[in-house]
């Protein structure tokens, strides 16, 4: 099984550097480039515009400024950014803890909550209850991210006024509060994008656990147990609901991906000062250095969740350890 993980973690570094570069490429074949509006003026001389891109290292064929690029990569730096005037590895810095905060919190959330509902969905199936739940993940699942955020801004700072319109902390917030003003105040701010996201994963998760648990408690072992006298549940609980854990550590995984995407939009309504944002403006500036150093953040952490993803389930099910064990043999 090791041997297996690390061929996964060699694969996803490779699809890591692929998705790099085909970033690095693409953006450079766009039309426009950073400089296309400070240096619009035709009075502006053809030398000080060498000097701009040779100074944010954009001069050169795309080819030479690959290899420089690589070369800079292997050192750990991901270059300058033109639309932020600092380097890319301290933009990523200052925006992806505020986003791995809000992503993780709802991941949390949407997994305990979403879970535990398709547990009681799936032992109370093709009840009213378990109707009406499941039009509500559909509807979830549906709605477009940027909507749902749109409404839920909407009712809690529009209606309501309980929470705050946007932003992370209250810019009028006295710099000498108390660490619990201060958390207090964040948590204020965090609640209606949270919710949001969570909302975005419930759905899913309900439905895929439903259909986990359901799928294991018909299975001819199920029956057996509950054949011989096992209770019914001790069968839930210590065998259908663990074995249905395998497709969820696998949907963690890629839950990831979704976060991500639906974070630029949700972060963006909210004025979220996370890496959603970051990765939209430096797309919107035509931010070369900045785009791409986004990207490869972002696909180093879809890598890694369907790394872990893989060993969660192979930690879940003794059958795929087996399984591999077998292939080696």
């Amino acid at each position: 099984m090791t041997r297996l993980l690390l061929a996964r973690l060699a694969q996803g570094i490779a699809v890591v550097l692929l998705v790099a570069s085909a970033v690095f490429v693409l953006v450079r074949l766009a039309p426009g480039d950073p400089f296309a509006t400070a240096l619009d003026d035709a009075t502006v001389d053809m030398a000080v515009r060498a000097q701009w891109r040779a100074a944010y290292g954009l001069d050169g064929s795309i080819g030479t400024q690959y290899v420089r690029w690589l070369g800079a990569l292997l050192q750990g730096d991901l270059g300058w950014s033109t639309s932020r005037q600092l380097p890319v590895t301290t933009a990523i810095a200052d925006a992806l803890p505020w986003t791995l905060a809000l992503a993780g919190t709802a991941t949390v959330l949407a997994f305990a909550i979403g879970m535990a509902t398709g547990a009681w969905q799936a032992r109370h199936r093709d009840t009213t209850g378990d109707r009406a739940v499941t039009a509500f993940s559909v509807a979830t699942v549906a709605l477009p991210d940027f909507w749902l955020a749109l409404v839920v801004l909407l009712a809690g700072a529009g209606w309501w006024h309980v929470f705050p319109v946007g932003g992370a902390t209250d810019p009028l917030l006295d710099a000498d509060a108390s660490p619990t003003t201060r958390t207090l105040d964040l948590l204020r701010h965090l609640a209606l994008p949270l919710a949001t996201l969570t909302l975005t994963m419930i759905g899913s998760i309900a439905r895929l656990q439903r259909a986990a648990i359901l799928d294991q408690a018909s299975a001819e072992w199920a029956r057996t147990a509950l054949a011989k006298g096992v209770a019914p549940g001790r069968v839930w609980r210590a065998h259908v609901w663990r074995t249905a854990l395998v497709p969820m550590a696998t949907l963690a995984g890629l839950a990831l991906p979704h976060l991500l995407g639906a974070g630029v939009f949700i972060e963006h309504v909210f004025a979220w000062p996370g890496f959603g944002g970051l990765a939209a403006g430096a797309i919107a500036a035509r931010d070369y250095h900045l785009v791409t150093g986004c990207t490869l953040v972002a696909t180093v952490l879809v890598v890694a969740g369907t790394w872990l993803a893989d060993a969660t389930s192979a930690w879940l099910d003794p059958r795929l350890r087996a399984a591999t064990s077998e292939s080696r043999a």
